[in-house]
């Protein structure tokens, strides 16, 4: 395994299983007041959340700081 791959905190990680945690976490209200968008406040849901992200580069780097946010904090509780 690479250097790179190893500081990685996304490596192995698919934006399904960054959504399905967030959501497990934080719930799509808590969701869409940490991130603004339409998708996770009008009728939310996994798959149309993915459709929208995978299309938005801006949007989708948010919900990737907000995983790697969360995966920090989990592992300072342990």
């Amino acid at each position: 395994m690479n250097e790179q791959q190893v500081k990685d905190p996304l490596h192995g990680i698919t934006l399904e299983q960054m959504m399905n945690l967030l959501v497990a976490d934080y719930g799509w209200e808590k969701l869409a007041r940490y991130i603004k968008i339409r998708c996770f406040t009008s009728n939310p849901s996994v798959p149309s959340s993915l459709k929208f992200l995978r299309k938005t580069p801006w949007a989708r780097e948010k919900v990737e700081k907000l995983y790697i946010a969360s995966q920090k904090r989990a592992q300072k509780r342990k």
